[in-house]
């Protein structure tokens, strides 16, 4: 089984010309690194994975070193994708082979090169979601890096955890990001692949979407705003004598660790934290986030 038309240029084109280049191996011979400290997949965010590879195929190849055996590789980094691609019964997998020691190095050669590539909206959303989960790289410091601003990386993220027929429509250039972060203000995923599929098929402008969502009953300003993360607030509220500065820092901070909107509500003895979710996929994304900070 293969599934691969998604990868397209992906990571591949972010590394330069000379240093590496991915090529397909066989799924079987690749195998973990027994150093991994991680050692528990969540099992609904794989189920969640292994359902986009099958339907768009790996947006990014997983990072790979020679074992010393020929023909077998042990994983850098995208343990998760090569396990969801295992699940799903694929022949081969994409993988970029590097050097024992040539890890930091690819950081750098991909955060370098990754605004030189001419990649569509969610190959690029792809690549950076690479370097954080894989490499540890922060939302700051790919902006730095980048010379954009975190609220611009944050929103590329996000087009991610749009259902994957939606993602469908930006691989294909049926749509643009600008089109994608005004489906992002629709909070019903399946009026959301509705708004997408009409959008492509009758060629609507980015206007056009932000009208239809406000139509639904979604926040009607914040979708012509790329350079500020969906469901993030455009500036901090200020402090009241209900709304503590304290209480506004806590907000920030679990906003900013968990690229989404947070609220804490204070009540006269205690209160709750609302966190918001644009989907079931994006709940997962949460969800994970929040058991490995736990379990750490």
């Amino acid at each position: 089984m293969n599934a691969q038309r998604g990868l397209g240029r992906g990571l591949g084109a972010l590394i330069p010309t000379g240093q590496s280049a991915y090529r397909e191996v066989p799924v079987s011979a690749v195998e973990v690194n027994p150093l991994q400290p991680r050692q528990h997949f969540d099992t609904a965010a794989l189920d969640t994975l292994a359902d986009s590879i099958r339907q768009i195929g790996i947006l990014q190849p997983i990072v790979v070193r020679e074992t010393g055996i020929v023909g077998r590789f042990e994983i850098i980094a995208g343990e998760r994708r090569w396990r969801a691609a295992r699940s799903i019964g694929l022949d081969t997998i994409p993988v970029v082979v590097r050097a024992a020691d040539d890890e930091s190095s690819l950081t750098h050669a991909l955060i370098e090169n990754v605004h030189r590539a001419d990649l569509n909206p969610l190959e690029e959303a792809a690549a950076y979601r690479q370097l954080i989960d894989d490499f540890g790289v922060t939302h700051d410091e790919l902006g730095r890096r980048m010379g954009r601003s975190r609220a611009t990386v944050t929103n590329s993220l996000r087009l991610l955890s749009l259902p994957v027929s939606v993602q469908r429509y930006l691989l294909d250039g049926e749509l643009s990001a600008g089109h994608a972060r005004a489906l992002l203000g629709c909070d019903d995923p399946v009026e959301l692949e509705l708004l997408a599929e009409r959008a492509a098929d009758e060629g609507w402008s980015v206007r056009t979407v932000e009208e239809e969502v406000r139509a639904l009953g979604a926040p009607s300003e914040r979708e012509s705003e790329p350079d500020r993360p969906i469901d993030e607030p455009a500036a901090p509220a200020p402090a009241t004598k209900d709304r503590p500065a304290a209480v506004l820092e806590v907000e920030s901070a679990l906003a900013a660790a968990l690229t989404t909107a947070v609220e804490v509500q204070l009540g006269r003895q205690g209160g709750q934290i609302v966190i918001r979710f644009a989907d079931m996929k994006d709940l997962g994304r949460l969800y994970a986030a929040l058991t490995d900070n736990l379990r750490g």
